[in-house]
């Protein structure tokens, strides 16, 4: 994988953040920090888009039909007995 060198402009606030995960051990450079920051984001990004396509599903798949919250349990309780015994 290649890689890009970026040149990024911090406050001194956060400047002593980055610097206070690195001598805590977290991390071992500023890029590595910044690395771990972007992989959340696009980590948290992936969650929100499926978030928003199930969303679409469930309104695009139709009317809503009844819960019986008494079948549902019923279901729940005899899915549990064959998988816990």
């Amino acid at each position: 994988m290649s890689t890009k060198r970026k040149t990024i402009t911090v406050t001194e606030q956060q400047n002593n953040w980055i610097k206070t995960r690195i001598a805590a051990g977290e991390f071992t450079n500023d890029s590595e920090y910044i690395r771990d920051l972007i992989r959340r984001d696009q980590t948290s990004q992936a969650d929100i888009d499926a978030i928003r396509a199930a969303l679409i599903e469930g309104e695009q798949s139709g009317e809503p039909q009844p819960f019986n919250s008494d079948l549902f349990k019923q279901e729940m309780r005899i899915k549990h007995r064959q998988t816990h015994g």
